[in-house]
């Protein structure tokens, strides 16, 4: 939605400036536009490592939830033969 909105804008611009803009202006344009792609590229290349490091830290939080509640219940039953003695 966001991508289709900026190329229709892109487009526009394009269009209004065809008819009174001169080639350096339109080559202008083109390198800005360059530079937006290629900003919203690394924006979303940066979202995707963020994704798989947030998944990462989601597995080792179920892992170390795992654990815990293993070395909980090991206590547990130490702490129980301990009692019956």
């Amino acid at each position: 939605m966001r991508k289709s909105a900026l190329t229709t804008t892109v487009l526009l611009g394009s269009l209004l400036l065809a008819g009174c803009a001169s080639r350096s202006d339109i080559e202008a344009l083109r390198s800005e536009i360059a530079g937006v792609r290629a900003t919203a590229q690394a924006a979303d290349d940066k979202a995707t490592r963020a994704l798989t490091a947030a998944e990462q830290a989601k597995a080792d939080a179920a892992a170390a939830r795992q654990e815990a509640a293993a070395a909980s219940e090991k206590a547990d039953r130490i702490f129980r033969a301990g009692l019956r003695k």
